[in-house]
């Protein structure tokens, strides 16, 4: 008899995802029905029998595989209605046949049932016989539409989810008609007004009224404190976007949602293959802000999200073992990233930093920086930093929310996520939304006489990860069943890594977009 799965070979991604796949002891030959047939007897020892019943109790389900397609059943049932209070009282069933239906296509498999059958009271002492049996049938299934099946159009394509498109694409265009109108409207009184201020005399200068964003030329240049950590993010940020982008377009067109873990493995060769454009652009921002460690700077780029990542998944290892959950990631898998990282992350970040401070590590400010920084003048509440920046990531927030939704339950609630092109028309409106709205925070605070833009117009952007850690919350405890440790640990880890690598993504895109408002307003100012 057959002892292991034949033909299977698992990849990075499945290892990661904790999928460990165990040979069912049920063999089937392609094309031969085979009648009720006995696999497999347990006798009902104390141990086995509060494992059942634990498991009926709690509505453990599990899944198989054939021909790579899934197959899911309940361990068992209990009472007749299926209610709290017949859980500690009733007779527990369990289901000890597995009848399968399989389709076929010519000599392909493009269809698989199971159905679960026999309930057998649960009782000390006893042995349970588990049986099977096999029925193949013709299908018209074309291969490639197999995988239909598991989709869910009812959820994913709701005319709410196509509302949710709309509604963010029109924000979008009322919010560049907004933030240009007014850009263009302010910024033309306010280059009237300072040519006007040029064509007075020294004396009438210095009695006059001059306010707002020309006051702070001399400065608004100045590197931000932090440069190192500055630069890291902002070139970890630039490959998160281009890796989000990359694995969009790739599961688009090669479906590879209907394969296990392909997503996630795509997602660690992306990463690591696009390496150099984190070093390219961080190493060429920290050169640019006169930065002179720039081996420890790369060094802190390529360690910044891995190193993030790697303590959150270790936190939740650590708990899934100890829980003996087949979650737990194998040593050899965690070695094997950990070789990823260093052979071929850590060098190519390396190359493109080198890269980036030879081609665009050059700094040329229209504006000299003063020797001493200019002092910043008292401000009302809501034109502090840390106002602007939470407020700069709530209609970022706004235009994913509904997207954020069918993500979760799609990752939560066991549906397989395949609306890939809503996702990619997601991703371009959160990346103008979040542009926009960072230009004018940054407006908004240079207006005030404050000169710390770089690391306010980040946190703009950036902020919309608090928004989406927070719905997180929302979503827990409000559309899901989850608790134990485990379990509120698994969720509230995978969360946080999926808002920290969107907050980073935005947080430069907002960095990106104020930086080139920067410049072209200093650019087309007159100055002594």
């Amino acid at each position: 008899p057959k002892k292991a799965i034949s033909h299977h070979h698992e990849s990075l991604g499945e290892n990661l995802q904790g999928v460990s796949l165990e040979f069912s002891g049920i063999d089937i030959k392609f094309g031969i029905d085979v009648p009720t047939t006995e696999f497999c007897s347990v006798e009902l020892t104390e141990k086995k029998y509060k494992s059942f019943r634990y498991a009926i109790k709690n509505h453990y389900w599990y899944q198989m595989y054939l021909d790579d397609l899934p197959m899911w059943a309940l361990v068992g049932d209990f009472g007749a209605g299926h209610t709290d209070n017949e859980k500690s009282s009733d007779v527990m069933y369990i289901w000890t046949h597995k009848k399968f239906d399989i389709g076929i296509n010519g000599n392909r498999v493009v269809d698989v049932n199971v159905t679960a059958g026999k309930r057998v009271p649960l009782k000390p002492g006893i042995t349970l016989h588990f049986t099977y049996e096999v029925n193949f049938k013709h299908s018209k299934i074309p291969f490639d539409k197999r995988f239909d099946k598991y989709l869910d159009p009812h959820f994913f394509q709701h005319r709410i989810h196509w509302f949710s498109i709309f509604n963010s694409f029109m924000m979008v265009i009322f919010l560049v008609g907004l933030v240009t109108m007014i850009l263009m409207r302010t910024l033309r009184k306010d280059f009237v007004r300072y040519s006007k201020d040029s064509d007075l005399d020294d004396i009438e200068r210095d009695l006059g009224d001059e306010y707002g964003w020309k006051q702070v030329h001399g400065d608004v240049f100045r590197p931000p404190p932090n440069r190192m950590i500055f630069a890291a993010l902002v070139g970890t940020g630039y490959q998160v976007m281009l890796v989000g982008l990359c694995v969009i377009l790739f599961v688009i067109m090669g479906d590879l949602y209907e394969e296990r873990g392909s997503v996630l493995t795509t997602t660690i060769f992306v990463y690591a293959a696009t390496s150099p454009i984190n070093g390219y652009f961080g190493g060429g921002l920290y050169s640019r802000l006169k930065g002179q460690q720039w081996i420890k700077q790369t060094f802190l780029g390529a360690l910044l999200l891995p190193a993030f990542v790697s303590a959150v998944v270790f936190l939740i290892n650590f708990v899934a073992i100890y829980y003996n959950a087949s979650r737990a990631i194998p040593f050899t898998t965690m070695v094997v990233v950990v070789c990823i990282w260093m052979f071929v992350v850590l060098p190519l970040t390396l190359v493109g930093a080198v890269l980036g401070r030879n081609i665009s590590g050059t700094m040329d400010v229209p504006c000299r920086i003063n020797p001493v920084p200019r002092p910043i003048p008292e401000k009302k509440w809501f034109m502090q930093r840390a106002v602007i920046s939470l407020m700069g990531g709530l209609l970022p927030f706004g235009s994913i929310f509904i997207e954020i939704y069918f993500v979760f339950t799609s990752f939560w609630a066991y549906k397989v996520y395949y609306v890939y092109g809503f996702m990619l028309l997601v991703f371009f409106i959160l990346a103008i939304v979040t542009v926009c709205v960072t230009v004018v925070c940054t407006y908004f605070l240079l207006n005030s006489e404050d000169h710390r833009w770089q690391w306010t117009a980040f946190f703009s952007g950036a902020s919309v990860a608090v928004y989406i850690y927070i719905y997180s919350f929302y979503y827990f405890f409000m559309k899901t069943k989850m608790s134990g440790v485990f379990q509120t640990t698994f969720y509230f880890g995978y969360s946080a890594l999926f808002a920290i690598a969107i907050g980073a993504m935005c947080g430069t895109l907002g960095y990106a977009g104020s930086s080139v408002f920067v410049y072209r307003i200093y650019k087309n100012l007159k100055l002594d």
